[in-house]
């Protein structure tokens, strides 16, 4: 799609499009169903990131360093599902595929945030189990609640930081080429492609987003369990070993359920349609919140018995209003 003649282009700094076109899946009949399967999903996980999250606050038990990086994932998950799925919805479902200029870079930073904050998190819950593992003596000073808050809240303001300078410069740049976007969602490196002009500011920054958001957390975590393994290995008891690994399995569930999906699309990215990648990539962004909270339930003891003391105290609760009633 031609915006302006060629001719003209040369004579204008700025074109910034009122509006721009998100395409979706190319050919590919029912998508509808398929974006009916993705509120679902969200409503799914919008229902266990709260009950996670209220478990938490309740239980003053689980007010620990450990389940404060929890309760960040938790919201992290349910801000950036409601961040992006309900607009997909409205999109795709209702046919509302034209979305404004300014408002395409507001949804595109918000995506990005809650996206980035996922193996941000990770990251914490790593470094959480090294310490808790290698030094379990000294975990209570080095690892406290005022450690992990200050360590979470550095993280949302390294994210903000760094998707205010990948974001603000592309508002700088022309688009004369095409305003139509082959994504579900106003994709970063597929909106730059549209500009017929750039500099090297959003070129470092469009190069350094994947690095930043996927490459130096994953890295980091591996490092982590990788010295975690090393020290289990000096552990005579296979006892104890097992023992310290079972600590681990939730938080290595939730890594592998994050990164899989998107080293493989990034792997095989040259060899898939595009239209595999944006169900890949779309199921990547809404699978894991969803199943985040149902594996801290099952595999997560403490999570497990403060769910169940709710549930008596509940129980004894109305079993004593009853019986107000009947005196």
């Amino acid at each position: 799609m031609e915006l302006l003649n060629p001719d003209l282009e040369k004579n204008i700094t700025f074109v910034h499009p009122a509006y721009f076109i998100i395409s979706g899946f190319i050919d590919i009949p029912d998508m509808k169903y398929y974006y009916v399967f993705l509120f679902f999903v969200y409503i799914v996980s919008v229902l266990g990131n709260t009950a996670v999250m209220g478990i938490i606050c309740l239980d003053h038990k689980l007010r620990t360093p450990k389940y404060i990086a929890v309760f960040n994932l938790a919201f992290a998950d349910l801000f950036g599902s409601s961040a992006m799925v309900p607009k997909v919805f409205d999109i795709f479902q209702f046919d509302h595929r034209y979305i404004p200029y300014d408002d395409c870079f507001t949804f595109m930073f918000f995506c990005y945030a809650c996206l980035a904050m996922e193996p941000f998190n990770l990251v914490a819950l790593a470094y959480d189990r090294l310490i808790a593992i290698i030094f379990p003596l000294h975990y209570q000073l080095m690892v406290t609640c005022r450690f992990m808050f200050s360590l979470i809240a550095s993280f949302w303001l390294i994210v903000s930081t760094f998707l205010l300078i990948a974001v603000v410069p592309l508002t700088t740049l022309s688009y004369c080429k095409s305003v139509v976007i082959n994504s579900y969602v106003c994709d970063y490196a597929l909106v730059h492609k549209l500009a017929c002009n750039e500099n090297a500011l959003t070129l470092f920054t469009g190069h350094s987003l994947s690095v930043l958001i996927l490459w130096l957390p994953l890295v980091f975590i591996i490092s982590c369990y990788s010295y975690i393994g090393y020290a289990l290995s000096k552990v005579a008891a296979v006892r104890e070993r097992v023992k310290a690994f079972k600590t681990c399995t939730s938080h290595l569930s939730l890594v592998a359920i994050y990164f899989l999906p998107l080293m493989f699309t990034f792997a095989l990215n040259a060899y898939i349609d595009a239209n595999t990648r944006l169900i890949n990539m779309s199921l990547s962004t809404v699978i894991p919140p969803m199943l985040n909270p149902i594996i801290y339930v099952l595999q997560t003891q403490e999570i497990r018995v403060s769910v169940k003391k709710l549930l008596k105290i509940k129980k004894q609760s109305k079993v004593t209003v009853k019986k107000a009633i009947l005196k």
